[in-house]
This record gives C-alpha cells, sequence and structure tokens, in this order.
C-alpha cells in the first residue's frame, strides 16, 4: 500500500535540513519526515521530540525492550522494522525479539527466563501503555514504583508514549517499513 497523501514538492528550508539529518543518520529515505513537513509545525514539534529521546537511562536494553513492546503492540509495522533494527547493540538478541513478537499472554519461558525482573516490568508496563484501553492492574503499578525510580518511570512512560505518536501517526499516514532490518517471524 502506498502511503495516503503524497511527498510535498517543496519544503520549508529549516524542514529540509531536518529531513536531510534525519536520513543521513538512519541511511534511510524518512518519509514520515517528508509528509510531517505539509504541517511545518506538527514536523518541528516531532522533530523536537525526536532529538529529546532517551537512550540510556535507565539502560539502553530496557529502551530497546520497551520501544520493540510498544511498537509491537501498537501493530505499526514500521515502528516495529525502525525499533528492532541492530537489537545487539542495545544487549538485545535476535531470540528475545522472536519471543517478544510471539508473546501474547504471559511471557514465554525462553523470554521470561533472559530478562531481569525490572525487563520484565518494563515490557509489561509498555503493553499497558500501549494497549487500548488503558489498564494498570495494582500489581504492575506496584512491581514499577518497586523496581523504578520516578526519574525512570517517566523516562519509561515517555518512551512507549512517543513510539505511542509515531505509530498513530506512521499508521494513519500509511507509511510502510523503510527496510531498516529483516522483522524476526511469528
Amino acid at each position: 500500500m502506498d502511503a495516503l497523501i503524497r511527498e510535498p514538492r517543496r519544503f520549508n528550508p529549516l524542514l529540509r535540513l531536518g529531513v536531510w539529518a534525519s536520513e543521513r543518520v538512519t541511511g534511510r529515505r524518512m518519509q514520515p519526515a517528508r509528509l510531517l513537513a505539509w504541517y511545518p509545525k506538527a514536523a518541528i514539534g516531532a522533530g523536537v521530540l525526536e532529538t529529546l529521546v532517551a537512550h540510556d537511562e535507565p539502560s539502553a536494553r530496557i529502551l530497546k525492550l520497551v520501544r520493540v513492546t510498544a511498537s509491537l503492540t501498537t501493530n505499526c509495522p514500521f515502528c516495529v522494522d525502525m525499533n528492532s533494527f541492530e537489537p545487539d547493540a542495545a544487549g538485545v538478541t535476535d531470540g528475545e525479539l522472536s519471543s517478544l513478537q510471539r508473546w501474547v499472554g504471559d511471557l514465554d519461558a525462553e523470554l521470561a527466563a533472559s530478562l531481569d525482573e525490572r525487563e520484565r516490568t518494563a515490557i509489561a508496563y509498555a503493553r499497558a501503555i500501549s494497549s487500548t484501553p488503558l489498564d494498570f492492574p495494582p500489581s504492575l503499578k506496584a512491581d514499577v514504583t518497586r523496581l523504578f525510580t520516578e526519574r525512570e518511570i517517566v523516562i519509561l512512560a515517555t518512551t512507549a508514549a512517543q513510539v505511542n505518536f509515531w505509530a498513530r501517526t506512521i499508521q494513519a499516514l500509511g507509511i510502510q517499513p523503510a527496510g531498516f532490518c529483516t522483522i524476526p517471524t511469528a
């Protein structure tokens, strides 16, 4: 399926610079950035949001697991493609990515064994944030507040919410995966 709308022929010079920078960093044609150029305020806001993303806190591994989980939960192929790219750089294995993709109810034994309690809780929290309707059982709230600092909770919540923003925007515009990686098969 093609995108819902075509890319604008001409961009605001500031946006052109932003699109160029995002494509240089990713090595891919960034159709989301190009389509947002139709409304510069949205493009600039999304660009600022993207530049302020968390990278290392609480850990690169937990953030990668949260991003992939939110991508899968929102069922966004572009997001899964992008957020599954180079998992080993964050210490996430291809097997863990495949297990996350298969995860429907409880974590499978293989994935659960490879994760510590903080990672399992971060994944459950990301799924809760990314599901409709939102549902935070008391046990999840208790685990999140027991295992993470207030700062880390805000980082986890905003990381999952950022993926949700992109998932909804990308899906609403009909944007297809950009070929960042081979998505593990279920």
